[in-house]
């Protein structure tokens, strides 16, 4: 579980264990996340320079215990794909 918290106040924990996982990966990259209510689901902003990639993250995903790794490994997929 990434965060226990729901809709909006869980995007600043999301935020902050994504950059930790991008970092890992790329230094050079950053990453912001919002939730957008009307699908439910957080959009994480990836950018390198002028490169940015958004994908989105369920709620499910986010906050089922146990699926942190399965998000840390989409994370890193996606910033190699940047």
């Amino acid at each position: 579980m990434l965060t226990n918290k729901e809709a909006e106040a869980a995007t600043e924990e999301i935020e902050r264990w994504a950059g930790m996982v991008i970092r890992s990966v790329d230094p050079a990259a950053g990453v912001s996340v919002y939730y957008d209510p009307d699908s439910g689901t957080y959009v994480i902003r990836l950018a390198r320079g002028s490169r940015v990639l958004l994908f989105r993250l369920s709620a499910a995903q986010v906050r089922t215990p146990g699926r942190e790794e399965e998000c840390a490994e989409i994370l890193r997929k996606k910033v190699s794909d940047l």
